[in-house]
């Protein structure tokens, strides 16, 4: 059982219903689609087996995974995810929600970029949908995307900078619209990986 990894590092959660949490991040490689400002080299990789990534993880005192990527459903399965349950990981996964995800993930953050009605019926429910704005986008009803505990706004940085404007577009539509909250990327903004 093999996976290709971009990079595995060992952070806080910089956003989202779980940020500031410590977390070990296994950024995989692929993704399915191409959008304009992601900032997250994910084309690149090195193949490794579960027990090379464990054996890479173990020195870490945390028990969270987040599985990240590019776009991480492309690689993961159940059987992979097993592996780290045995082990004690708790799991999660950034998914834009495209593909199914694996029943064995704990945490579901969902961002959708494109076409939100249709990740409903790929994913009945999730912990927190996360949807990346810039000024001037129309924000969805909520009622299209799956259930979940959260429902955050999150204001388009231009690469590690704030883009202010973003970030006061994001404000007003929450007062509007109070369902939804605000997530700011604060890995970008106290400057860690």
């Amino acid at each position: 059982m093999k996976l290709i990894i971009n990079e595995i590092f060992y952070s806080l959660q910089g956003e989202g219903g779980r940020g500031g949490e410590a977390s070990i991040f296994i950024r995989l490689t692929k993704c399915n689609l191409a959008c304009s400002f992601c900032d997250t080299d994910f084309t690149e990789g090195v193949e490794m087996s579960v027990d090379d990534i464990l054996s890479r993880i173990k020195k870490y005192p945390c028990k969270w995974i987040i599985w990240t990527g590019g776009e991480p459903t492309i690689q993961l399965r159940d059987e992979h995810l097993a592996v780290f349950r045995q082990q004690g990981y708790k799991q999660a996964i950034e998914t834009n929600g495209t593909r199914k995800v694996p029943s064995l993930i704990d945490y579901i953050a969902c961002s959708p970029k494109q076409d939100y009605e249709s990740v409903k019926g790929r994913i009945p429910k999730a912990d927190e949908i996360r949807i990346p704005i810039k000024e001037g986008d129309s924000i969805p009803d909520i009622s299209v995307f799956p259930k979940a505990d959260y429902y955050f706004l999150s204001p388009v940085f231009d690469g590690n900078k704030i883009n202010l404007q973003n970030v006061d577009y994001c404000v007003d539509m929450i007062k509007k619209h109070p369902q939804w909250r605000l997530s700011l990327q604060i890995h970008k903004l106290i400057h860690i990986e």
